[in-house]
C-alpha cells in the first residue's frame, strides 16, 4: 500500500471518527467519549496532513504541541463553571483566528513565489478571511461581554445597521477585487489584502456588540458554527478534505444548534441578533403594587422537602456563580434517602451557553437519567409537590403566557403548576429580560432569600434533622 492510499485512508477513518464524536455529544452520558474521538479523529488528521507533506522537523509541531495540551489542560482544571462560557467563545475565536492565519499564509506564500493568484485561490482566501476574521472579533467581543471586561448592554449608534450594510458591501467589493487579483484605486493587491481583513475584523465586532447579556447564549452557539464554516473554507485553501468535512460538520452542527436556541426562546435569529433584549445585570424597576412575596427560611424549606414525595430542581445561572451545585446534590441525595423522587429540569438557554446547565450538574456528578429537558419534563409540575428553581429567573416567568410581554411565547418551564414552589434568590429583582416575574408572588411559592451554596448548605443541615 502506497502513502497516499494510507493518507487517504486516514482521512476517511479521521471524518467517520468526527461524525461519531459529533453524535455521541447529544448526550450528556456519552459527550465525554465523544469529545475523545474527536481529539482522537483530530490528532490522526494532522499526523497524515504532516507525513502527506512531507514535513520531516516536528520541532515546533511539538513545541507547539505541548504547548497548547499544557494550556488545555490548565484551563480545563481551573476554569471555573461561571468562566465556561467565556473560555468556549475564546475556543471559537482562535478556531477563527487560526482559519484566518491559514488564509494569510497561503496568500503570502503566493505573493512571494510569485505564481499567479487564481479565481479559486483568491475567492477560497477571501471567504476564509472574511468569515476566520469576523469569527475571531465577534468572538473576543463576545468574550469580554461575558466575563464584564466589555459592557452587557446593546452598544447602538445612529445609522447602526445602514452603516454595517455599507460596510459588507465594501467588503464583498473589496473581496471581489482580491479574487479578481485587481488594485483598487491605485492600491495593490497586498494592501487591498490588508484593508479587506482590517474591515472583516471591524464587522465582527459591530455584529455583537449591539446584542445584550441575555442573548449570548445564541451568539456564542452561532459564532461556533462561523468557527466550522471558517475552517472548512480553510480546507478548500490548503486542499484537505478532512478539514473541509470536518468543518462542514461543526458548522452545520453550530447552526442548528443556533435554530434550536432560537426556538427556546421563540425568537428569530434577525431578531437576536438585531433587536437583542436584556443585560448583565439587569436593574429594572420592580412593580409590586399590592402584591407581596411570601419568604421561607432554612428549616422551613426543609420540611417542605422533608416530606415531599416528588421534588423537581430548576437551575440556573445562580447557582454556577455561587458554586453551589455540589450542595445542591448533597440536599437531593439525602431526599433520595428519605424516598423523594427528584429530578432536574434543564431549560435550552439556562445559564450563558448551550448545555451549561448539564455540564454544572455532572461537575456534582449527578446523575445523567435525573437532567429531563423542557418538552420531557413541563407536563410532570402539576403532580409534582414541590419545585426549588436555583438562581433561574426568566425560564420559568410565567409572564411568558402574557401576548403582551417581551418575552411572549418564549417556551418556560411550568413551575408555578407544581402544588409548592421554593425560589432561592438573593432578591425580587429582575432576570436578564429586565421584567418582574409574577411567579414570586404566587400563593403557592416560597421566596428563600439566600446565596445559593448557602442556602443549599443550610438545607443539607436541617434536612438531616428533620
Amino acid at each position: 500500500m502506497n502513502l497516499s492510499i494510507l493518507v487517504e485512508l486516514s482521512y476517511l477513518v479521521s471524518a467517520v471518527l468526527f461524525v461519531v464524536g459529533l453524535k455521541r455529544m447529544q448526550s450528556p452520558a456519552t459527550a465525554r467519549k465523544g469529545n475523545g474521538l474527536a481529539a482522537l479523529a483530530m490528532l490522526i488528521a494532522i499526523v497524515a496532513t504532516l507525513v502527506d507533506n512531507e514535513v520531516l522537523s516536528w520541532t515546533w509541531i511539538l513545541v507547539g504541541i505541548a504547548t497548547g495540551g499544557l494550556a488545555g489542560g490548565i484551563a480545563a482544571r481551573t476554569v471555573k463553571m461561571t468562566a465556561m462560557p467565556e473560555m468556549v467563545g475564546l475556543f471559537n475565536g482562535f478556531g477563527g483566528g487560526a482559519s484566518a492565519l491559514v488564509a494569510a499564509a497561503e496568500f503570502s506564500r503566493i505573493q512571494q513565489t510569485g505564481d499567479v493568484l487564481s479565481l479559486a485561490a483568491g475567492s477560497t482566501i477571501a471567504l476564509s478571511m472574511l468569515i476566520g476574521a469576523v469569527t475571531f472579533s465577534g468572538s473576543m467581543i463576545a468574550f469580554g461581554k461575558l466575563n464584564g471586561t466589555v459592557t452587557g448592554n446593546p452598544v447602538t449608534f445612529p445609522l447602526q445597521k445602514t452603516f454595517n450594510g455599507t460596510l459588507f458591501a465594501a467588503i464583498l467589493f473589496l473581496g471581489t477585487a482580491l479574487a479578481l487579483a485587481w488594485g483598487v484605486g491605485g492600491l495593490g493587491v497586498t494592501t487591498v489584502f490588508f484593508i479587506f481583513t482590517g474591515l472583516a475584523l471591524l464587522l465582527g465586532v459591530l455584529l455583537v456588540i449591539p446584542i445584550g447579556g441575555a442573548d449570548m447564549p445564541v451568539v456564542i452557539s452561532l459564532l461556533n458554527s462561523y468557527s466550522g464554516l471558517a475552517a472548512s473554507a480553510a480546507g478548500f485553501i490548503i486542499g484537505n478534505m478532512v478539514l473541509i468535512i470536518s468543518g462542514a460538520l461543526v458548522g452545520a452542527a453550530g447552526l442548528i444548534l443556533t435554530m434550536l436556541m432560537c426556538r427556546a426562546m421563540n425568537r428569530s435569529l434577525t431578531n437576536v441578533a438585531f433587536g437583542a433584549f436584556g443585560t448583565e445585570g439587569a436593574k429594572a424597576a420592580v412593580t409590586a403594587g399590592d402584591r407581596s412575596a411570601r419568604s421561607v427560611d432554612a428549616e422551613q424549606a426543609a420540611m417542605l422537602l422533608a416530606y415531599a414525595g416528588s421534588v423537581i430542581v430548576v437551575p440556573g445561572y445562580g447557582l454556577a456563580v455561587a458554586q453551589a451545585q455540589h450542595e445542591l446534590r448533597k440536599v437531593m441525595d439525602l431526599l433520595q434517602e428519605r424516598g423523594v423522587d427528584v429530578k432536574y429540569a434543564i431549560h435550552p438557554v439556562a445559564g450563558r451557553m448551550p448545555g451549561h446547565m448539564n455540564v454544572l450538574l455532572a461537575e456534582a456528578d449527578v446523575p445523567y437519567d435525573q437532567l429531563y429537558d423542557l418538552d420531557e419534563i413541563n407536563e410532570d409540575f402539576a403532580r409534582t409537590d414541590v419545585a426549588v428553581v436555583v438562581g433561574a429567573n426568566d425560564v420559568v416567568n410565567p409572564d411568558a403566557r402574557n401576548p403582551d410581554s417581551i418575552i411572549a411565547g418564549m417556551p418556560i418551564l411550568d413551575v408555578d403548576k407544581a402544588r409548592n414552589v421554593i425560589v432561592v434568590k438573593r432578591s425580587l429583582s429582575p432576570g436578564f429580560a429586565g421584567i418582574d416575574n409574577p411567579l414570586f408572588y404566587m400563593d403557592n411559592t416560597l421566596m428563600f432569600f439566600a446565596d445559593a451554596k448557602k442556602a443549599m448548605s443550610d438545607l443539607v443541615r436541617e434536612v438531616r434533622d428533620v
